[in-house]
C-alpha cells in the first residue's frame, strides 16, 4: 500500500470521482449526494483556529485509490491532532485499509509531537465508531450537534492518547 499527499489541482479529479464512489458516507455526512462542493471541501476546510496549508491530505493506493484522510494540527488544543475524515471506499472497508492509513496519521502527529488525537464521528454511524475504538479512542466530548451539508446531526468527539 502507498500512502501519498493529495494535491488540490491534480488530484482534484481522482478525489471527486472517489467521493462519488462513496456517495453512501456522503449521504450520510451532508443528506445529500456529493457535489462539487464535497471535493472543493476536502481540500479546503480545518478545524476552528487550524491552517488548511498545515493539514495533511492524504490517499491510500493499492494499486487503485482506495482510500483518503485529512489531518489538522492545533485542535482543539495547540499540542493536538485532529482526523477531520478518514474514509475507505466502499469495496475495501473492512481489509484493513482504514487501520492502515489511521496508524499513518498517528504517527505523523507523534512526528509534530502531538500529545492528543481527536476526531468526531456521527452517531448515525456506529460502524465506524466501532471501529475507532477497537483502535483505542473513547469518547470525550458526547452529543454535540454538527451541521455538514442540509443535515444536522449528533457527533461524539473521541480522543487517544498518542
Amino acid at each position: 500500500m502507498l500512502i501519498r499527499s493529495l494535491d488540490p489541482k491534480s488530484d482534484h479529479t481522482l478525489v471527486t470521482a472517489f467521493f462519488l464512489a462513496s456517495a453512501d458516507y456522503v449521504q450520510l455526512e451532508r443528506g445529500g449526494p456529493p457535489d462539487a462542493s464535497v471535493t472543493d471541501d476536502y481540500f479546503t476546510d480545518a478545524p476552528p483556529g487550524c491552517d488548511p496549508a498545515e493539514s495533511l491530505r492524504l490517499g491510500l493506493f493499492d494499486p487503485d485509490f482506495i482510500g483518503l484522510a485529512e489531518l489538522s494540527f492545533g485542535y482543539p488544543a495547540p499540542e493536538d491532532a485532529y482526523i477531520g475524515l478518514l474514509m475507505i471506499a466502499p469495496m475495501s472497508r473492512g481489509s484493513g485499509a482504514g487501520a492502515r492509513l489511521l496508524h499513518h496519521l498517528q504517527d505523523q502527529a507523534r512526528n509534530r509531537a502531538c500529545a492528543l488525537i481527536h476526531l468526531g464521528v456521527l452517531q448515525a454511524n456506529p460502524r465506524g465508531r466501532a471501529f475507532w475504538e477497537r483502535e483505542g479512542f473513547t469518547l470525550s466530548v458526547p452529543n454535540r450537534p454538527v451541521t455538514i451539508g442540509q443535515k444536522t446531526q449528533i457527533a461524539h468527539r473521541l480522543t487517544k492518547l498518542l
